[in-house]
């Protein structure tokens, strides 16, 4: 593995990030700076923590601190979906969509957490 990019969570983390982009589009203006705004940065912030942690692998604990906050960010953009769900921005088949796919990236994050060793690189 060269780059953080090639990371199944990465690719998965980027595409819900590109996609809750294009739906926030649609929210209302009075929500830019407070839901648009936060469900974008906290989807984007997966992302960066994973792009941070594959930074860090040489260090098995800088690597699991940096996914934790990966998967903290996860839920928060799940909570962003809720919001966004009761305010009936999102349809219940599009809200499904995502959660169920900010669910895989929380699940594969847990996975790099619990086995560290597999993604740890001593020899770059």
């Amino acid at each position: 593995m060269n780059s953080f990019k090639d990371l199944i969570a990465y690719k998965k983390a980027e595409e819900q990030a590109d996609e809750i982009f294009e739906i926030s589009k649609t929210f209302p203006i009075e929500e830019r700076y407070s839901l648009t705004g936060q469900i974008r940065r906290g989807s984007r912030s997966v992302c960066i923590c994973i792009a941070e942690s594959y930074r860090k692998r040489i260090y098995p604990a800088h690597l699991v601190s940096k996914l934790s906050d990966a998967d903290m960010e996860n839920a928060e953009t799940e909570v962003w979906l809720d919001f966004s769900k009761d305010c009936k921005y999102l349809t219940v088949e599009k809200y499904d969509k995502l959660v169920d796919r900010n669910n895989e990236i929380g699940k594969l994050l847990g996975y790099m957490i619990k086995h560290p060793e597999k993604y740890c690189s001593y020899d770059e």
